[in-house]
């Protein structure tokens, strides 16, 4: 099982998913506020500011915030001017990491990413450092119960995406980055809204590490998330079943 999505349920127990949504609608409205400065408050006219209002709905976020932070981008009077930062570093164990943040001070951000690597055995790299271990692929994802795996099939290869991944419980559809709105506006004209559409980065080199290794991987990818700055952390590490389960354990 690869990155630290597995490790989500884990993570999120001992009374921590008020706090973690909290910091989630602010890195969601963050988002929503970048992309409607870059391309206007019309999510029809702008694909970017589209995608993180239904990213922000998937989450429940309040109509009300999503309002706000679309004024705050659109607002002639905002002074705020995040920057697209993306660090790149291995943790111990040789694990690859990519943290994708937005920030108003990268004097702020930058040490607070690099006190986290250092703080859990991990060494900040250049960016480019560790790139080449990852894919950059837009990703929609449907229940199994939308629609047939050939139907889905037949469909995301019109659409132009580059593989469908079905199983059970879900339909996977990945593309490139630069055609991941126009499929997931197709496949959404046809299926209805997605459950989760994203570009994300996925691991094309594994690195397997022990439960030991892998809590300390955690460790850091959550203080690396508990900043505001940080919108996103990718990890290539995995785990045995056994060592899964060790992790489950201490958590529980």
């Amino acid at each position: 099982m690869a990155g630290h999505s597995q490790f989500k349920n884990i993570m999120h127990r001992k009374g921590r998913v008020d706090a973690k949504r909290a910091k989630i609608f602010t890195k969601l409205g963050r988002e929503i506020q970048v992309a409607a400065k870059a391309g206007g408050g019309d999510p029809s006219a702008n694909p970017r500011l589209r995608n993180a209002i239904i990213a922000a709905r998937a989450e429940n976020m309040p109509n009300d915030r999503i309002k706000k932070s679309i004024d705050a981008g659109t607002g002639a009077g905002n002074t705020e001017n995040y920057e697209e930062i993306r660090y790149e570093g291995y943790a111990v164990g040789g694990v690859a990491v990519i943290v994708e943040a937005l920030t108003d001070n990268k004097n702020r951000t930058a040490p607070y990413v690099r006190s986290c690597f250092s703080k859990y055995g991990g060494n900040l790299g250049e960016t480019g450092s560790v790139g080449f271990m990852f894919d950059h692929l837009g990703v929609i994802t449907y229940g199994a119960a939308v629609a047939a795996a050939d139907a889905v099939f037949e469909a995301a290869l019109e659409a132009g995406a580059e593989n469908v991944d079905s199983t059970d419980e879900h339909h996977e559809i990945t593309t490139l980055p630069e055609g991941f709105i126009a499929a997931r506006d197709a496949l959404e004209e046809k299926f209805g809204p997605a459950e989760k559409a994203e570009l994300t980065w996925r691991p094309n080199v594994m690195s397997m590490v022990d439960a030991a290794t892998a809590h300390s991987i955690l460790k850091m990818v959550e203080a690396l998330e508990d900043s505001d700055d940080v919108q996103n952390v990718i990890t290539n590490f995995e785990v045995s079943e056994e060592d899964l389960q060790k992790l489950a354990n201490e958590q529980s």
